[in-house]
């Protein structure tokens, strides 16, 4: 099975020059083929990567800067390229900015990348071109290396590995259990059998320094240092609530695929739930402010993240994730089966109009995504599943934020 191991590296001055430039080579290379392939398709026409590799290959003799940077590192790029091409077409794939995409590289040949310890807490990696770099031992790496990642993250390098364990990808046993996952607003993650996932992921004092450094940010001028010290304070936060957000995705994945052979989720479009709603002084749009607070919370929540946590998480499992179109998931009784817009009562509040259930609403969306994927669209929710009237939580239901143990009720 293949898995990724991640470290922090402390590279040395000149180490991490070289890493961006690098980068800006990788990102150089991207762009102009991309430029390439949309031209190629305005013309009818279409160019893959045999012609672009062989093309970068010549272009190595007028351009010295590509022969300094590793070329496996410019052939994986076009590799990438070539996938996203071909997966989504050229005119949907984004440039990388200087200023917003941050260097990202690859090594393929993990068989020639050395890697030893030198003592309990740091370890070292050769590299070709770059050497040896060193890096925070955290865990072991746990298999053969196929291929080594080197990211940038703020002022921050990490070194990634891909590794073979060995061990094979575990069978999926239909006997264990299932589970409805409901995204929401109000809380993270709900599943069918009333747990709750939610934590804020940023502090009251970070997001109050935040917001002074954005009226600090304001009234400087555009390229001026202190606008760029302004900048370089409001990504040091949001690089960590970014890891917050990270660390608690991974651990709600773990607590919602361990133990199921199936996890179904609703099939959401983040990018389009969370478009910019437009509107002009002449035309004004609908509801414009409550679209832009929508939007916030939906990518402050990470929905997206949280998907794609669970997917590599059911992966080492065995777990078959399904998505359901997710139209009427929360109005839905799952009782009775009813569908009613009023039985919404508000973000957090279910209660059905014409029997009565009443539950969170975010569980009862759980409860008709499980339907859903389990058993078609005929609504279905746990073996004596009553209604809960206890004091922790909202309709009893208790909220884990802090994941230090299994919160919610047993399923029967």
């Amino acid at each position: 099975m293949l898995t990724g191991r991640k470290y922090v590296a402390a590279l040395t001055e000149d180490q991490a020059t070289f890493a961006e430039e690098i980068g800006g080579a990788i990102r150089s290379v991207w762009n102009t083929a991309l430029e390439q392939r949309r031209k190629y398709r305005r013309r009818g026409k279409w160019i893959g990567y045999r012609e672009q590799s062989r093309e970068m290959a010549e272009a190595k003799g007028d351009f010295p800067w590509l022969k300094a940077v590793p070329g496996h590192c410019l052939q994986q790029a076009l590799m990438d390229l070539d996938v996203a091409c071909r997966t989504h077409g050229p005119f949907m794939i984004r440039w990388r900015s200087k200023t917003r995409w941050s260097p990202s590289f690859r090594f393929p040949e993990g068989s020639k990348i050395p890697v030893k310890r030198i003592s309990r807490k740091w370890a070292q990696a050769r590299l070709p071109k770059i050497g040896w770099i060193t890096f925070r031992w955290t865990r072991p790496l746990g298999g053969a290396i196929r291929s080594a990642t080197m990211t940038r993250d703020g002022e921050r390098w990490h070194i990634s590995f891909l590794v073979e364990t060995g061990a094979p990808a575990p069978a999926v046993n239909l006997e264990r259990g299932r589970v409805g996952v409901d995204r929401g607003v109000a809380v993270l993650a709900a599943t069918d059998d009333g747990r709750l996932f939610e934590r804020k992921f940023i502090r009251p004092g970070e997001a109050e320094r935040y917001r002074r450094l954005e009226k600090q940010r304001n009234r400087t001028e555009r390229g001026s240092k202190r606008r760029r010290e302004c900048i370089r304070r409001q990504r040091v936060i949001m690089r960590r609530v970014r890891n917050r957000r990270r660390d608690f995705h991974a651990r709600t994945a773990c607590r919602i695929v361990d133990g199921n052979a199936l996890v179904a989720l609703e099939d959401l479009s983040t990018k389009k739930m969370s478009a910019s709603a437009k509107g002009t002084v002449a035309e004004p749009g609908r509801n414009v402010g409550a679209k832009a607070g929508l939007n916030r919370a939906i990518l402050d929540k990470g929905w997206h993240g949280l998907e794609l946590a669970i997917r590599n998480r059911a992966r080492k499992s065995g777990t078959v994730v399904r998505k359901v179109p997710p139209a009427y998931t929360s109005q839905t009784c799952p009782t009775c089966g009813r569908v009613d817009a009023n039985s919404r009562q508000s973000q957090a509040e279910f209660v059905c109009t014409t029997c009565g259930y009443a539950e969170h609403a975010d569980v009862v969306g759980a409860q008709n995504t499980l339907a859903r994927g389990h058993t078609g669209y005929r609504a279905w929710r746990p073996r004596g599943c009553p209604v809960r009237e206890s004091p922790t939580g909202s309709r009893g239901n208790p909220v884990d934020s802090s994941l230090s143990h299994e919160a919610g009720i047993p399923r029967p």
